[in-house]
């Protein structure tokens, strides 16, 4: 769905609140109503001829194509994204990497994918594409020179920033205008920082997808995808997502679009809590390094503080132990945080992990014991509390 674009000069926070909601799709309520709807209904027969010939965003023709709950959310979406046309909705974040490749790759492509991707993105590229005959290598983002060599020839190239588990940075302008110079399309997982962190089109990318699953959403009780693009390319992705029937629920559509107006001050608070759960952790005798890009001391904080806005509560430790078990033992010590998949809801989550099961070239944590941890909004101070108590137990 395109944006309105009325607003385009409002500042984030004000847009998060206005974006999406048309008169024509309100009514004189606030907030557009859940419109549940397979079959539309036309007045004549032409009308109806006339509506399969105008398949343009907005309009009615059948539930595939959406209706105004999910219109209001996906223009929403694209007032927050600086640089986009247009916006398409999926209904999980998996669903919206798949939409994003079969959009842009084709049998005979060869795709460049950051060894630290989002583990399912891994599975898709040596699974879903290598069947359709797309070749993929893995390389690191941080080794530029290499990139040069190994760009060339590729259609396209797949990002994250920070990377998946291990939230290493990486220089997404450099490597998106190398990409670009050779021909290639950059693709972006932006779900860490959202739009309103990192404005990824502006930096150069041609394709940005977020799983709406977490900060959208907010609330851990919805999945949806998402991805935006200027004309040319959010074209193609509409295209391939009729082709495919992606359609999400109206009632899912309505769930979203009500955490993002609260997302940019639940983004805010989860921030400022992880970077003080993050400082923490980095004096404790428990703890070997603290993966967190809002860190000073990462090395990847430099390139943090000059592209990015703002961040998440999402990071990683590892643990200053051999035994394997050791993260485990702390995720099954903790009283405030739940084990589970997911993040960027209002509960903190810890996950024990293993990067370098899901590494091909970079190291991850090089077998040492780690978590990642999904700060909510509980109190930094019982967080960190309840981290000492497990932490003991080491």
């Amino acid at each position: 769905m395109s944006g309105g674009g009325d607003d385009k000069h409002l500042r984030p926070a004000t847009r998060l609140v206005r974006g999406g909601r048309r008169p024509e799709w309100t009514g004189p309520v606030v907030n557009p109503p859940v419109w549940r709807a397979s079959t539309h209904l036309y007045a004549t027969d032409a009308e109806r001829q006339a509506a399969g010939h105008n398949n343009a965003d907005g309009q009615f023709f059948y539930g595939r194509r959406g209706a105004p709950t999910q219109w209001a959310l996906a223009e929403a979406l694209t007032e927050i994204e600086p640089g986009a046309h247009g916006t398409v909705l999926y209904p999980s974040g998996v669903a919206a990497i798949a939409g994003v490749m079969l959009a842009v790759l084709k049998p005979g492509d060869r795709l460049l994918m950051s060894d630290n991707a989002y583990d399912p993105t891994r599975n898709m590229a040596n699974g879903l594409l290598t069947r359709l005959g797309v070749a993929t290598t893995f390389f690191d983002p941080r080794d530029i020179e290499s990139f040069r060599t190994a760009v060339a020839g590729a259609k396209a190239v797949w990002l994250e920033a920070p990377g998946s588990l291990t939230f290493e940075m990486c220089d997404v302008p450099l490597l998106a205008s190398i990409a670009r110079e050779s021909g290639a399309v950059t693709m972006i997982d932006n779900t860490w920082a959202s739009p309103l962190g990192f404005a990824a089109l502006e930096h150069g990318c041609d394709i940005v997808m977020m799983s709406l699953s977490k900060h959208v959403g907010g609330h851990s009780d919805l999945m949806m995808g998402s991805a935006s693009a200027g004309k040319r390319w959010y074209t193609a992705l509409r295209r391939v997502s009729h082709e495919l029937g992606q359609v999400v629920s109206p009632d899912d559509a309505a769930l979203a679009a009500r955490g993002l107006r609260t997302m940019g001050v639940r983004l805010a608070a989860q921030t400022a809590a992880a970077l003080k759960v993050a400082e923490w952790l980095e004096s404790q005798p428990q703890v070997a390094r603290v993966l967190c890009p809002l860190l000073p001391s990462d090395p990847g904080h430099g390139l943090w503080t000059r592209d990015f806005t703002g961040g998440c509560g999402l990071f990683s430790f590892v643990l200053a132990s051999d035994d394997p078990q050791a993260s485990a033992r702390v995720a099954d010590a903790l009283a405030l945080f739940g084990i589970g998949y997911s993040w960027g809801g209002f509960e903190s989550l810890a996950l024990p992990i293993r990067p370098e099961d899901y590494r091909s070239c970079m190291a991850g944590t090089g077998g040492a014991p780690a978590l990642r941890l999904s700060i909510g909004l509980e109190d930094a101070d019982d967080l960190i509390a309840d981290l000492g108590q497990a932490l003991a137990r080491v």
